[in-house]
């Protein structure tokens, strides 16, 4: 019997590594795919990014283990203008990006998937920890079993068509059971610790890649300017709005007798405008750049759920969609998410669709803002 040909999107880090070792397992001829997205060797990032040229090493070692083939890909140019100059850019704006989304999006399922059917592949398989089912109209994105590790909100973006074709390995472990797999199996990288940082900002300082990266030797953005109190008077002198993030509380660089948070950064005056957290509650979120999973003929189901981060709880909600853009209406308020970040709607545990927020309806304006 002829086995069928998959891909295995790997990272050199545990998951991908025990992702590879269960497609073995259920007879896949496997092909290790490594992506090297980033010139840079990593030499200053420690063990926790995904970039250098050891992970891919480890990668090579686990699938030599496994019997398995592997081929590092050449994906530098096209991961520095989806994903890294795409992060520069909304940061310059004013925005928050979320670059694991669009790594994702754009890399995994777009460019990997082309590589991989290149080669004869008909699955891709990755370390994610959620789970594809079969529903009534076809295939559907869940929730991985393990709450403590589901990573369904940063695949919100794979295209409907590629779910089908689309593996979870690790979609019904926890953890422990990924690490004990690995060990029993003296796979490399067993007791290899988890990347923690975006991979391509290593040490966690995105302001130094905005700055290296911006395009201009001082862009607008990473100007000072004033900050401003919800009453309009200003209480400091802020080193760039591209150094701020919306909700931000600890940084600031302001002292007061009450927690004041980043209420607006408004690009127009260079005005960074504080405010309490009261000030931050929203009732209705606006998207772009959206991708739903509803199949042909399938309605929107009811009892709708949109998490705005990744670690925070799903908001009941109602979804409005218009051909200007979907409105989200939160039942409850909510403190407001950065524009930019990724906005994932879910029916019980299942992804219909997200996508990047454009800007949301505060509950209330203090007397300093314009309103969003």
């Amino acid at each position: 019997m002829t086995k069928i040909r998959e891909a295995v999107a790997m990272s050199g880090g545990v998951d991908s590594s025990v992702a590879a070792l269960l497609r073995v397992r259920a007879g896949a001829d496997v092909v290790g795919l490594t992506m090297q997205l980033w010139d840079s060797d990593c030499a200053d990032a420690g063990t926790k990014a995904c970039c250098g040229l050891e992970h891919a090493l480890d990668a090579r070692n686990v699938c030599k283990a496994l019997g398995a083939s592997h081929k590092l890909l050449d994906m530098r140019e096209a991961f520095k203008e989806q994903v890294v100059d795409a992060f520069v850019r909304e940061y310059l704006a004013g925005r928050t990006p979320n670059p694991c989304v669009r790594c994702n999006t754009f890399m995994k399922w777009d460019a990997l998937w082309a590589e991989a059917e290149a080669l004869g592949c008909q699955k891709l398989s990755t370390g994610h920890y959620a789970r594809i089912v079969e529903g009534p109209f076809g295939h559907e994105l869940r929730r991985g079993a393990d709450p403590a590790k589901d990573q369904s909100y940063f695949l919100w973006g794979i295209p409907r068509r590629l779910l089908s074709k689309t593996l979870f390995p690790l979609a019904d472990l926890p953890k422990s059971d990924t690490r004990q797999l690995a060990a029993d199996a003296n796979l490399p990288t067993a007791k290899k610790s988890e990347s923690q940082d975006i991979c391509f900002v290593p040490g966690g300082d995105y302001r130094e890649l905005v700055r290296k990266q911006g395009g201009q030797e001082r862009p607008p953005l990473l100007e000072s300017g004033p900050i401003v109190d919800r009453d309009g008077k200003r209480v400091g002198t802020h080193q760039g709005l591209a150094c701020y993030t919306l909700g931000q509380r600890r940084g600031i660089g302001v002292a007061s007798t009450e927690p004041l948070y980043v209420t607006e950064i408004d690009t127009a005056s260079n005005t960074l405008r504080l405010g309490l957290q009261d000030d931050l509650l929203v009732d209705r979120l606006f998207l772009e750049q959206e991708n739903w999973m509803l199949h042909d003929g399938e309605p929107l189901p009811a009892d709708l759920e949109v998490q705005v981060r990744y670690r925070s709880r799903a908001t009941p909600c109602r979804a409005i969609l218009r051909e200007s853009g979907t409105e989200i209406e939160l039942d409850t308020p909510i403190v407001a998410p950065a524009d930019g970040q990724s906005m994932v709607v879910y029916h019980q545990d299942r992804v219909v669709g997200g996508g990047i927020l454009s800007k949301s309806h505060r509950v209330r304006l203090t007397t300093s803002e314009p309103g969003k």
